[in-house]
């Protein structure tokens, strides 16, 4: 599986971190964008869809449950790993519920985090038809 042909979208309003991951992500050959907040992130799916998104649970307006609901609803086939600081064990469970892929808690390692977007990507790749 080539891992230049994944799309990654990572949300996050901590806008360092999320241009940091981003950097790193290129620098292992993902196609990586970011969007700062919730509404930010479902107006940049209706411009290119992501096959992966990365998306933090706590941020100012939309929260990251609220994305996550949306994009299951609207774009059921992007795969969703959440990456919060915050996370409890019951927003683990509901974000499973909905349909994300993971739940990783910050600092994630760089190659942690990689290895979860090429997971989400092949299991996107073994459903879609």
């Amino acid at each position: 599986m080539k891992q230049a042909g994944i799309k990654v979208l990572i949300v996050d309003d901590e806008v360092a971190l999320a241009n940091t991951l981003a950097q790193r992500l290129k620098m292992r050959d993902l196609q990586v964008e970011t969007a700062y907040n919730g509404e930010e992130a479902l107006s940049r799916l209706k411009q290119e869809e992501p096959d992966v998104m990365v998306l933090d649970l706590r941020m100012p307006g939309m929260q990251g449950m609220d994305v996550l609901k949306e994009v299951k609803k609207t774009h059921p086939h992007i795969q969703v790993i959440i990456l919060t600081g915050h996370g409890t064990d019951k927003e683990e469970e509901e974000a499973k519920i909905l349909g994300g892929f993971c739940f990783l808690k910050k600092p994630a390692e760089i190659e942690t985090l990689a290895a979860k977007i090429k997971g989400a990507f092949s299991e996107k790749c073994a459903k879609t038809p």
